[in-house]
């Protein structure tokens, strides 16, 4: 025993070895079908949960899942208030705010719904949307054709999914954009899906990520997990746990552009 708590002082004092110290890693979102919710029993479910908690026992953490409206969760990252943000598509503006991993972990479709009778229509330009009601949920990025575009709209923000598609059913607005694994659930739910249509093409295809505060203190974590992150998308683990959760995952082809075709 003595040798080995001498062994230990050396190591320890060479800086060679250090014990793992757990740490709990608050992670938070607003909730997102597939992605990151919480069951009938308040549990947290979904791919990004599954992610982050093998990420966080390799890391030798442990990890806890909360819940808040998007404009808040991100505040709470930006300031250092929680270690990690559920889902964000990367943007410019985002990029001087959170310390993204880098490889995404997701990819969504966006797409514009309208009234299955006599709604707007769309071919995919921006310009013939000129003038036309579009609601839009605050905070989301949408792609960078999108923001180009907003000036050409009558743009109107709403705070929830649902809000959009109650606002474009009752004629208040002529499209609504949104991306479709969150929100044709929805549109079931609110017994919608005949009075509602998804729009071809799609305005585009986006990834979501993880991301981390952009300071200092979490540098290290963010780089820890980036690179177990790595090794998990290279294992093949990501892919099953997408197909496990019926999340599409990137799978190192390009996203697709605004024109891509519906499937």
């Amino acid at each position: 025993m003595r040798v080995t708590n001498w062994f230990l002082a050396v190591l320890l004092s060479a800086g060679v070895w250090t014990p793992a110290v757990a740490i709990e890693r608050v992670a938070v979102g607003a909730s997102f079908h597939l992605v990151y919710e919480q069951d009938a029993a308040g549990r947290p479910t979904g791919l990004a949960v599954d992610v982050l908690r093998a990420l966080a026992a390799r890391a030798g953490d442990t990890v806890r899942f909360q819940f808040y409206p998007w404009p808040r969760a991100q505040a709470m990252v930006e300031r250092g208030q929680a270690d990690i943000l559920v889902g964000p598509y990367r943007s410019a503006e985002r990029l001087k705010r959170f310390d993204f991993l880098d490889q995404p972990f997701y990819r969504d479709r966006l797409v514009f719904y309208a009234r299955s009778q006599g709604g707007a229509t769309w071919q995919g330009d921006f310009r013939s949307l000129a003038g036309k009601r579009v609601a839009a949920v605050r905070g989301w990025h949408y792609g960078d054709s999108f923001d180009v575009a907003r000036p050409l709209f009558d743009l109107g923000e709403v705070s929830q999914v649902d809000n959009g598609l109650r606002m474009l059913a009752l004629g208040r607005v002529d499209l609504f954009a949104s991306n479709q694994r969150n929100t044709d659930a929805l549109v079931k739910e609110l017994r919608l899906d005949g009075a509602l249509t998804v729009l071809c093409p799609d305005i585009g295809r986006i990834d979501g990520y993880l991301a981390f505060p952009r300071t200092p203190k979490f540098a290290a974590a963010r780089q820890q997990y980036n690179l177990l992150f790595n090794q998990m998308v290279r294992s093949g683990e990501l892919q099953k746990l997408g197909v496990k959760n019926r999340v599409q995952v990137p799978t190192g082809e390009p996203v697709a552009t605004s024109n891509a075709a519906c499937k």
